[in-house]
């Protein structure tokens, strides 16, 4: 916890040399109750990025894939900041349910609703484990949309970036009391934190960068005669 209370100032500076950062509804996180932040997936430093904005000096947790633990030094900056590695592929939930309990006693948590990370920028389909974490604690889920200012909507050193946290999704909303019906209601908060996410997108998306170019066709081969 110490090395946290260190390394957050250090990383802020870090970032803002490097990249050109605008934040836009941090009043929405909550400040007196628990918070699942939901944000998209491009970068692997997306989870530094959005806790080092909130600047929080109570640490959030945060679900990341085992994957990124195998690099000693990578594995002990992450959980310096909070990170507990999930294996994806198993279900891990003994890790999603001590994550859940802690968030039901106050801790935030950030959770990547699409799982992986996109190679384009553009938002991919959600899943449902952040839902279950914030619905099972009784917390409230915070849309954040995360932008590049590139023309491959990718991170890059030097770019402009914007964060962007929308309105809380209530816990209440977020609670599913009749099992016979989670499918459906799962199936509805998604479409709910989708259309939340592309909103807060098209609001706040880089307008003066150019496209990238279409890709040419292949000239077609000559008739031999």
């Amino acid at each position: 916890m110490v090395l946290y209370w260190i390394l957050l100032p250090i990383v802020w500076v870090l970032i803002h040399i490097v990249w050109r950062v605008r934040v836009t509804g941090r009043n929405n996180i909550p400040k007196d109750r628990p918070a699942v932040i939901a944000p998209n997936h491009i970068s692997d430093l997306d989870p530094v990025f959005i806790l080092t904005v909130i600047f929080s000096f109570k640490r959030y947790r945060i679900l990341a894939k085992q994957e990124l633990f195998r690099n000693p030094f990578i594995g002990w900056f992450l959980r310096c900041m909070g990170a507990v590695p999930i294996d994806r592929g198993k279900g891990d939930l003994d890790t999603v349910n001590a994550v859940t309990a802690e968030c039901s006693h106050g801790r935030g948590v950030l959770i990547f609703p699409e799982g992986t990370r996109t190679k384009d920028g553009k938002l991919g389909k959600l899943k449902s484990g952040a839902f279950v974490i914030a619905g099972q604690a009784g917390a409230d889920m915070v849309p954040c949309r995360i932008i590049y200012g590139t023309r491959d909507g990718r991170l890059h050193p030097f770019c402009r970036m914007r964060i962007c946290f929308g309105e809380p999704i209530p816990a209440a909303d977020l609670q599913i009391t009749d099992l016979r019906h989670q499918v459906k209601e799962l199936r509805a908060l998604r479409a709910r934190l989708t259309a939340e996410l592309e909103r807060l997108y098209e609001e706040n998306k880089f307008t003066d960068i150019p496209a990238l170019p279409e890709p040419s066709a292949a000239p077609a081969d000559k008739e031999v005669s």
